[in-house]
């Protein structure tokens, strides 16, 4: 194993998204996971039926535990649910990881629509996490969330990519798979201006846990050692990749083959 990786997110108890999805991916691509839990979800491919949020103090003890230990060469956040959690995170991070590349997936709703982040969290998320991150990969809904704005096109998401990094994230993302179109282009945004990574779509109802498997597989890129674009662009093929080999388990939004570099 090369890289270790520590993975702040929800459990998903259907396996396509979440810690589970963090540690299908970091184990594909080579590299080590450890997790911190935020919250349980019960869970399938038709939606979420229960969120039970772990408590902030358990959620610090466990990133405590690891990081001075097993320690990190990447971290990872996905879902975060409450402020009260975000804040917590953000101390523990300044506290036991102010030089740690952070990854930042801005987990606020679910593919079926279900609310995974409170409102009064968004402002802590952006000026204490976003505001230090090495990457930031929202998807359209989520970027429109944290701008305040609509995005509803290619160049608006090129404009959005660019004003993200106006938060403080050193890179930011915005992966393009809500726009239509018979390709999906995921724009990035880093020093050198702003480019595309762009991917015919699959006809396919297989994208459960897309986001969560993209940051991750950022995160581990980042963790080995790759350049910021690099590790991304090895994050894009890496999704495209599982989701064309997706398994088809499940009647509704059915989880990738993370699986697929083994």
């Amino acid at each position: 194993m090369k890289g270790r990786i520590l993975a702040v997110s929800g459990s998903d108890s259907g396996g396509g998204a979440g810690v589970e999805a963090d540690i299908k991916t970091a184990t594909a691509l080579g590299a080590y996971a450890a997790t911190a839990i935020t919250a349980l979800t019960a869970q399938n491919t038709l939606g979420i039926t229960a969120i039970h949020p772990v408590p902030p103090d358990f959620v610090t003890r466990a990133m405590a535990s690891v990081l001075q230990d097993i320690g990190a060469d990447a971290i990872k956040t996905g879902m975060l649910h409450g402020a009260a959690t975000v804040a917590a995170v953000a101390d523990m991070l300044e506290r036991y990881a102010p030089d740690i590349p952070l990854v930042i997936d801005p987990v606020m709703v679910s593919s079926s629509g279900t609310r995974l982040l409170s409102e009064d969290a968004i402002d802590i998320l952006i000026h204490r996490l976003i505001a230090r991150a090495a990457v930031i990969t929202p998807n359209i809904p989520e970027a429109a969330i944290l701008l305040g704005r609509p995005i509803d096109g290619l160049a608006a998401m090129q404009q959005a990519a660019a004003d993200l990094r106006g938060l403080g994230a050193r890179v930011a993302v915005v992966t393009g798979g809500h726009l239509a179109g018979a390709t999906v282009h995921d724009v990035i945004a880093d020093a050198d201006g702003v480019t595309l990574l762009t991917a015919p779509r699959l006809d396919t109802g297989a994208t459960h846990g897309t986001g969560c498997t993209f940051a991750t597989a950022a995160a581990v890129g980042l963790a080995q050692g790759l350049a910021p674009r690099d590790a991304i662009a090895r994050a894009h093929a890496y999704v495209h990749a599982a989701i064309r080999a997706a398994p088809g388990f499940g009647r509704g939004n059915g989880p990738l083959n993370h699986a697929i570099t083994l």
